[in-house]
């Protein structure tokens, strides 16, 4: 059932799951909180309570907010966890507000007790001549590029195709479908153009200050970066010694939870296992 809270002179959309530890789940620019339908029931059969968020501008939240930065949505996510009084809480979130949970757990370690980011855009971004070459990368920066400039619903779902190689679910059309329509909702594909020329400078710069345990899941096949591994790798350097680790989910694209749910669901609980509930 949806619930809203009302924040920053805007109102966010979530539900909430289950029951014990609190995960909170906040999805990627142009998407909504059904991108986690998979994930969902997996935390909450291991003992978790998930609220899972649209964030601002997306799903059933509203428009009109003053700004969409990483560091609003941080904000978010951290007042969603202030009202369901559950705290602390572990942050999940994907590419966009994958930034946006680092900075979450780095502004208040009190409310996340740990991160975990999905194909994350949590560091400046270099661009890479050489790694143009590769198919996949050309293919998906074309098409992001291609986006913001246009303000295309259908350039942004040819970048879809690319970002999900391969294994795709039951209900991925139907899925894409059901997205389409709600971006072409009066708007909603403003707040993306806003979100993809958001440089995620605000998250890198945080990451020095982490001071929770932080997962970095990538899929070998994210179009997004030439070397997948190493930005993932790259992200986990720049945090304090010791606190991030990386897992890698063979043939995923940008999208590894919607694609190998299970492969996700298992990496991120033994993270939780060891790294929070002990």
């Amino acid at each position: 059932m949806t619930e809203f809270l009302t924040h920053d002179g805007g109102q966010l959309a979530y539900d909430v799951t289950g029951e014990g530890p609190l995960v909170v789940l906040a999805h990627g620019m142009g998407d909504g909180r059904k991108a986690y339908r998979f994930l969902i029931p997996k935390l909450v059969a291991a003992g978790y309570q998930v609220a899972n968020l649209d964030i601002r501008g997306h799903g059933e939240s509203s428009i009109g907010w003053d700004s969409y930065t990483r560091v609003d949505v941080a904000g978010d996510i951290l007042a969603l966890i202030r009202h369901l009084g559950a705290g602390p809480a572990v942050v999940v979130g994907h590419s966009f507000s994958g930034g946006a949970a680092t900075i979450a757990a780095a502004r208040n370690p009190q409310l996340v007790s740990a991160v975990v980011e999905l194909g994350p855009f949590t560091r400046a971004q270099k661009f890479d001549l050489n790694g143009l070459r590769i198919a996949r990368h050309r293919k998906g920066m074309t098409r992001l590029f291609g986006t913001v400039i246009l303000r295309s619903v259908g350039v942004w779902k040819s970048y879809l195709d690319v970002a999900f190689p391969g294994v795709r679910q039951a209900d991925h059309a139907a899925y894409m479908a059901a997205l389409e329509a709600d971006l072409r909702r009066p708007g909603r594909m403003a707040v993306v153009i806003k979100m993809g020329g958001s440089a995620p400078i605000d998250a890198g710069a945080m990451l020095p200050d982490l001071q929770v345990p932080a997962l970095v899941v990538m899929g070998t096949l994210d179009p997004d970066w030439a070397n997948p591994e190493a930005e993932a790798r790259g992200i986990v350097a720049a945090m304090p010694e010791g606190l991030g680790t990386v897992t890698m989910i063979e043939g995923a694209g940008h999208y590894p939870h919607a694609q190998f749910p299970e492969k996700v669901a298992a990496a991120v609980l033994s993270f939780l296992k060891e790294q929070v509930r002990g």
